[in-house]
C-alpha cells in the first residue's frame, strides 16, 4: 500500500510527519508520497518558494525511511486539487492500493474539496485521530462515509479504494503559522524542524523578517 501526504508544507515540519510516519508503520505502507501543493486553493499563497517548499521536502524526507518527495502537482501546474492528483497517482499505480493521510479536522471539510466524490473511488481515506478519540454512532456519519469504514487494517490491502480508516496518532503541538511567525521574530524553535530543513531555511533566510 502506498500513502499519500499533501499539503502547503510552509514549512514541513514534524507535526506533518511523525504522525505520518505513525501510520505507516500501523499500515505496514511500503511508501509514502509526501507532495506540496503548487497552488493550494482552500488557502492564501504560501511564503515560501514552490522551489523552496520542495526541497524543504525533500530534506525532510531523508530522515524518514520509505517517505518520497513528489513534485507532480508542481509539475502539473494550475490549482492543486487533490482529485487530480489521485487520478495521476492512479493511472501511474494501476490497482495498488492508495491511502490518502489527513487529519480528522480536514476530513469534516473534504466535502468542501474540488470533486470530493470522486476521491474515495480513488483511494481510501485514512483519518488521523487523537489518542482516545471516540468513534461517532453510524447515525452521526455523513452519508457517504455509511458503510465505508473499516476496522480493519488488513481489508485497506484487499481493494484499490473505497474504505474509511481512523487511525490515532500522537498529537504534535506544532502549527506552520506558529513556527513561521516564530522565525520570523527570531525565537527557539525547539524540536519542531528537521535539522536539515532549519539550516535550509537559515542559509536561505525564509520567513525572515526585514531586519532580523
Amino acid at each position: 500500500m502506498i500513502g499519500i501526504l499533501g499539503g502547503t508544507f510552509d514549512p514541513i515540519h514534524y507535526g506533518h510527519l511523525r504522525p505520518a510516519q505513525e501510520v505507516q508503520r500501523a499500515l505496514a505502507l511500503a511508501e509514502v508520497r509526501v507532495i506540496p501543493a503548487a497552488q493550494p486553493p482552500h488557502r492564501t499563497p504560501p511564503v515560501a518558494t514552490v522551489d523552496q517548499r520542495l526541497r524543504m521536502v525533500e530534506l525532510a524526507c531523508v530522515e524518514f525511511p520509505g517517505f518520497r518527495a513528489d513534485d507532480s502537482e508542481m509539475r502539473r501546474g494550475g490549482p492543486s486539487y487533490t482529485v487530480l492528483t489521485l487520478e495521476a497517482l492512479r493511472a501511474e499505480m494501476g490497482d495498488r492500493p492508495l491511502c490518502l493521510l489527513m487529519g480528522a479536522d480536514a476530513f469534516k471539510g473534504l466535502e468542501t474539496w474540488h470533486q470530493w466524490r470522486r476521491i474515495p473511488e480513488l483511494a481510501h481515506v485514512v483519518v488521523m485521530t487523537r489518542p482516545g478519540w471516540t468513534f461517532p454512532h453510524e447515525n452521526e456519519l455523513p452519508p457517504w462515509v455509511r458503510g465505508r469504514v473499516s476496522p480493519e487494517v488488513g481489508d485497506l490491502a484487499k481493494t484499490p479504494a473505497g474504505k474509511i480508516f481512523y487511525q490515532a496518532v500522537t498529537p504534535q503541538d506544532i502549527s506552520a503559522t506558529r513556527l513561521r511567525a516564530a522565525i520570523g521574530r527570531s525565537e527557539p524553535i525547539p524540536g519542531w524542524l528537521s535539522p536539515a530543513v532549519w539550516e535550509y531555511i537559515n542559509v536561505n533566510g525564509i520567513y525572515r523578517k526585514r531586519g532580523n
